[in-house]
């Protein structure tokens, strides 16, 4: 019985999921979501339901963004019209996801951190790296979803 007892410990076990591994997946499918409607899509409605009513954003190159999911929403609707150019430039963002590091924020959401590249191209053109940045976001949990009520986007850099 002791052996057996023994062996067992010694044979490798899957954890079940915890909470913070669910968390981080969650928060990982928000941040997408976020991300790609905001840069890859033109899709109004769906960026206001992705960010609370009292969202703000701070950004190290541009200074105060936003103070408010609509005023948010009403700037992107604004670059949205202007990526629909045949020429535009477009930007895409790529997650660093060794860099991710997502914490709770008990009876509130989550806190959201890491490294990112943003990817610039005109019109139809070659995709070229521009740049990395690091984030914070805070996330609420919301129910029906989680909602970016928070972003902190810093240390803009060129990427050689």
């Amino acid at each position: 019985m002791f052996l057996a007892a023994a062996l067992a410990l010694l044979v490798p076990q899957s954890a079940p999921a915890s909470p913070d591994s669910a968390l981080l997946a969650e928060v990982k499918v928000a941040d997408a979501a976020l991300f790609d409607t905001f840069f890859e899509r033109c899709d109004p409605a769906r960026l206001a339901s992705l960010v609370t009513p009292d969202f703000e954003m701070y950004h190290d190159k541009d200074g105060v963004v936003a103070t408010s999911g609509s005023a948010f929403v009403a700037l992107y609707t604004k670059q949205c019209e202007a990526r629909k150019a045949p020429g535009a430039w477009r930007s895409r963002r790529a997650l660093l996801p060794a860099s991710l590091r997502v914490d709770p924020v008990p009876g509130y959401g989550a806190i959201e951190e890491g490294d990112h590249f943003f990817y610039e191209r005109h019109g139809d053109g070659p995709e070229k790296l521009v740049g990395r940045a690091h984030f914070v976001q805070l996330w609420k949990k919301a129910p029906d979803g989680w909602r970016v009520a928070r972003i902190f986007s810093y240390a803009h850099r060129a990427v050689d």
